[in-house]
Order: C-alpha cells, then sequence, then structure tokens
C-alpha cells in the first residue's frame, strides 16, 4: 500500500504555518536588536527606517498568519508576498552576524 499523500490543506498547514513563524521569529528578534542597540554601521535614520521596515513585515505577517488560521488553512499565500519577506529575514541575517562581527573587535 502505497503511503497516502497530504492534501493540498494539510500540505499548506505544514509548510505555511511553520514559515509564517520563522518569520515572526526572525523579525521580533531583529527588531529587539534594533530597538536596543545603537548600531555603528547604520546611521540613526538607517536604523530607524529599518527598524520601521521590519515593523511593517512583521504585521503583514500576523496579519497572513490570522487569515490562515481563520480560514482553517483553506487560504495560501501568493509567493511574491513571501519572497520580501525572505528577502527582508536575510538582510536580518546579515545585520546581526555584522553586529557580532563589531562586538567580537571591541
Amino acid at each position: 500500500m502505497s503511503p497516502k499523500q497530504p492534501t493540498e490543506k494539510e500540505l499548506l498547514k505544514q509548510v505555511l504555518e511553520p514559515l509564517l513563524d520563522d518569520f515572526q521569529y526572525w523579525f521580533e528578534r531583529s527588531l529587539n536588536l534594533l530597538e536596543s542597540e545603537k548600531l555603528p554601521f547604520f546611521s540613526e535614520e538607517e536604523q530607524a527606517e529599518f527598524a520601521e521596515k521590519v515593523k511593517a513585515a512583521q504585521q503583514e505577517v500576523n496579519t497572513a498568519k490570522m487569515l490562515f488560521r481563520a480560514t482553517e488553512g483553506e487560504v495560501g499565500i501568493e509567493s511574491k508576498m513571501l519572497l520580501p519577506w525572505h528577502n527582508l529575514v536575510a538582510q536580518c541575517w546579515d545585520v546581526a552576524r555584522m553586529w557580532r562581527q563589531f562586538q567580537e573587535k571591541a
């Protein structure tokens, strides 16, 4: 007997829900850093703008997650929405890496 293939709804829940959780985790972590430290590789304005960008993405992810839950996993998210969040997470990782490197030199 061959294994049962997951339904589209099951697949969305298995893949999309953890992905949205990951976005939330990294955005929250980055925002904590941006709001608690003065990052020397950013001007004050650049740091504030990046923090606002992260906050906006955080709100978008929260909204997407609420809609996903409200529809009980019946609605997915277009990949054109996921890509900017993924790119922003990569930028957040770069900021964290630069911060660690700065701290190691200090």
